[in-house]
């Protein structure tokens, strides 16, 4: 008997576990005998706690390099995390606050402190949540991207592209965060629908005393206007261009102009022009050469050029603004309007457009660079490949990418100004005279060092020995949601600097939402903690559940049945187990194919069929498919029904039968932990630990490879398994105790008896209580795959009774047919339904028919 306890306890079986195997180096790679395969993570953010989508993410992850371990490659499982700049400053000078300090009252250099204090405390609390759920990390090469190597790196990348002439710095109508006052990229915005308005004021024209309206979303920009904008062809104001209109913010008179990318058709055909607060209109500013007057602080609120409301919030302006105008006359109608609105993904303000000096890379050249060799054997290769699509429509429309960021805490601009003069120099170290120079206050967009991640984290620039066998890396899991943040850049920073990919395959998956297929939120409050799941079930459970409930690139609902559903399944592996290791008793059996019975020989034959398909889907990523496989294997064919077969093996008098049989119970059980393992790793552990031959750990273990046996006789245990299953659900159907002795008969597909050897007949009468006899009369026919069971119907029923029965059934489905065949006969609803109402109502009709007839039939025989 083994040391297996006779209840499955999750926190029993995962307790020390993990500490062991990275103790041991189970994880280390560099096995140079091997070929290498590389994976490195996506880093998290130090912000806080991984949420349920981490841990699908990561176990995702974990199950491709577990799997690759077994197949005997050298895996390297990369750990590593993300200093995400806007994010951790937020929650450090959310902190601060809360003590009654700001960032400004500690300093830069106090503040970073604080910082990587925050960052120490919580890359712990990430590794404990690593280890919880198992991951296999290479924890000898943890990375960082605030690190002294990748910000080497970070500093390499600038200043060669700078170098290069695709990066600058401009003046340009940035997204700008008004709480974390920083620039925000295009994708770091998050548009929401909203309820706006359209407001409508009067501009009087100084040199005639026309009325001109305008409408602006915005009321509070209009200190910054600069002039008044009409078509060209537009004949209503042909004879005011070269005019002046007075702002009714200010009074100011401006200049109408005309440019040709005016809509003749919206609205009232002006428009006025804020240069720094809009991006269309930056572009007419630009074009002739206007002013780019600011009226706005970083902040949010107005300055001095809103007169009367500066120091006012942006949004308080607008209200008293509108009052003031209307007061004067000058409103001439407010429109409910819902739009779509920007909102900041890190701090959830509205975005504010807002012209500023920032840094910018140049995307198009790169983008290009990466489209030339996507459709090549160096692109990258989509799963699900419709993301490839989506990946190149993104990169054909690229704008460029602002990379500054008004903060403290990321990757500091390696540009130093000169104090006296306009030079700007670029470097990876400081100027000789730096006394003479200072550097740039910002810092760059996280996603500037991510976007190196995979070849930074293996040495880049050096010339490492890890960068040369790991790089590129072999497949990147994430989200679809980050497609554009994170895996373009990726690309294109690979393919200029490594003239490589990052990566050969993308991985994509959705989603986690809640049962009702929302998006977990703190607002909604449906919200999972992973380890509240896994203190519950188990982490193998939540593993099982996360892997093999959804397909790749789609999202995926947490359902607490379901993980409910992964603990039952482990606990079947289990006692199944115990079953085994009690018929072992500690001994180790090895398999001989020419002991093996025909039924030793069916569940390896079903177990290589299993393999296959199992090693066919985890190819492709599919491990939803796989998981259905290896519980179908394992439940159906290995629990259910080889381990109740088996016991006749065990019982029997002769030792070389009973000798197959522990020998294939064994061997059974051996693999199906193995191929599970990267499924569920502790349990795992756990069950091959026990098995009497092993090696130190299930770690060190390869991928079961099929055995080779004969086909001889396997179909005649299918029709056994067959037989006994039709028997069983006919004691069902017909209310029959399981206790019941019953008379069968097994036919071919010829109607002819099927020749069960002597083995197999003792077993299907065992187990489906039968005695096989022949049957020549008061016949019930049961069809399955490749014959029939024919059973002794007045063993089966009251006759009387089923006479009722079926007379009730012939009422209920004559009545179905008359109100069917009305409806087919109604012209309203067969010329005005669609085709497919009416052919399904056709298809109901011919299934009555023949439903009733097989009653009827049914019927007659018993008369």
């Amino acid at each position: 008997m083994s040391d297996l306890s006779k209840k499955y306890e999750h926190k029993q079986v995962e307790e020390g576990k993990y500490q062991t195997w990275v103790e041991k180096g189970y994880f280390t790679a560099g096995d140079s005998s091997k070929k290498p395969y590389s994976l490195v993570i996506p880093p998290p953010n130090v912000t806080g706690k991984l949420h349920l989508g981490h841990a699908w993410d990561t176990t995702l992850q974990d199950i491709i390099m577990r799997y690759q371990r077994l197949l005997g490659k050298d895996v390297l499982y990369l750990p590593g995390m993300d200093h995400a700049g806007i994010a951790t400053q937020a929650k450090v000078e959310e902190k601060l606050r809360g003590q009654g300090i700001s960032r400004y009252d500690l300093g830069r250099e106090k503040f970073l402190e604080v910082s990587w204090d925050w960052k120490e405390e919580y890359a712990s609390h990430i590794r404990e949540q690593w280890a919880k759920m198992g991951l296999s990390l290479d924890y000898t090469r943890e990375r960082f991207t605030l690190d002294d190597g990748l910000s080497e790196a970070v500093k390499k990348v600038f200043v060669d592209l700078y170098n290069d002439g695709l990066i600058f710095q401009g003046y340009r109508i940035i997204n700008w965060d008004v709480e974390a006052q920083t620039a925000l990229s295009n994708i770091e915005v998050i548009h929401k629908e909203v309820e706006g308005a359209f407001y409508t004021f009067t501009y009087e024209v100084v040199e005639t005393g026309e009325k001109l309206s305008v409408a602006t979303t915005r009321p509070e920009t209009m200190f910054g206007d600069v002039c008044i904008v009409v078509h060209p062809d537009d004949p209503r104001y042909t004879h005011l261009v070269g005019k002046h209109a007075i702002n009714p913010a200010n009074g100011e008179a401006l200049p109408i102009i005309t440019d040709e990318y005016i809509d003749i058709e919206f609205g009232t055909g002006v428009m006025k022009c804020t240069p720094a607060h809009d991006p269309n209109d930056f572009e007419i500013g630009k074009k002739y050469g206007l002013e780019m007057p600011i009226c706005m602080n970083p902040d949010g609120s107005m300055n001095e050029l809103a007169g009367k409301y500066e120091g006012m919030k942006r949004f308080d302006c607008r209200k008293e603004l509108v009052k003031d105008i209307e007061s004067a006359g000058n409103l001439v109608s407010v429109e409910k309007h819902i739009h779509q609105v920007g909102h900041s993904e890190r701090t959830d303000v509205i975005v504010e457009p807002y012209l500023s000096k920032q840094w910018f890379v140049k995307m198009k050249p790169l983008a290009e660079e990466v489209l030339k060799f996507q459709d090549t054997e160096e692109g990258i290769h989509f799963y699900p490949e419709r993301f490839n699509h989506t990946f190149n429509q993104w990169l054909e429309g690229i704008e460029d990418w602002c990379i500054s960021r008004q903060l403290w805490w990321g990757h500091r601009i390696p540009a130093w100004f000169h104090n006296e003069t306009e030079e700007i120099y670029v470097g990876l170290e400081a100027p000789e005279d730096i006394e003479n120079w200072h550097q740039d206050e910002d810092v760059l967009d996280t996603w500037f060092s991510s976007a190196l991640w995979p070849f930074s984290t293996l040495g880049w620039p050096e010339e490492t020995s890890d960068l040369a066998r790991y790089y590129p890396t072999d497949v990147l899991v994430t989200g679809y949601d980050i497609i554009f943040f994170w895996v373009a850049r990726m690309a294109f920073q690979a393919r200029y600097f490594t003239q490589s990919r990052p990566f050969k395959d993308v991985l994509m998956h959705g989603l986690i939402r809640d049962e009702h297929g929302r998006k977990m939120s703190k607002s909604l409050g449906n919200g999972v903690d992973p380890m509240d799941v896994i203190e519950q079930y188990g982490v193998d459970s939540l593993r099982y559940f996360l892997t093999t409930n959804s397909t790749p690139g789609q999202d995926a609902r947490y359902m607490p049945e379901k993980v409910e559903s992964s603990w039952n399944f482990i606990n079947k592996i289990w006692n199944a187990a115990r079953f085994v290791m009690m018929h072992l008793d500690g001994k180790h059996y090895d398999i001989n194919a020419s002991l093996l019975s025909e039924v030793d020989r069916f569940i390896i034959n079903q177990f290589n069929t299993t393999l296959k398909e199992v090693r066919m889907n985890m190819d492709k990523y599919e491990f939803a498919l796989a998981g259905n496989a290896m519980t179908r294997f394992v439940w159906d064919d290995f629990c259910s029904w080889y381990i109740e077969l088996s016991k006749s093996g065990l019982q029997s008098s002769d030792e070389s039968v009973v000798y197959a049989t522990k020998a294939t119970l064994e061997t059974m059980l051996h693999h199906i932990v193995v191929m599970l393992q990267p499924f569920m790793p502790f349990v795992t552990e756990e069950l091959y630990l026990a098995l009497p031959h092993h090696l130190e750990s299930i770690n060190l273990e390869t991928w079961p490879q099929a055995i080779d046996i004969s086909d001889d006789g396997l179909d005649a245990v299918a029709m056994m398994i067959e037989s006994i299953k039709a028997v069983r659900e006919a004691r069902v159907n017909y209310d029959v105790k399981p206790s019941k002795p019953l008379d069968a008969m097994i036919l071919d597909s010829n109607n002819t008896p099927y020749p069960l050897s002597e083995t197999l007949c003792v077993m299907t009468q065992n187990m489906a209580k039968v005695s096989l006899s022949t049957i020549t009369q008061d016949k019930l026919v049961l069809p399955i795959k490749g014959g029939a069971v024919v059973l002794d119907k007045s063993q089966l029923v009251d006759v009387e009774a089923l006479k009722e029965k079926l007379n009730t059934e012939v009422v209920r489905l004559e009545n179905e047919l008359k109100r069917s065949e009305s409806m087919l006969s109604n012209e309203n609803f067969t010329k005005r339904a669609p085709q497919a109402k009416v052919d399904q109502e056709v298809a109901k009709r011919d299934e009555y028919k023949r439903q009733l007839e097989l009653v009827l039939a049914q019927l007659n025989e018993l008369v």
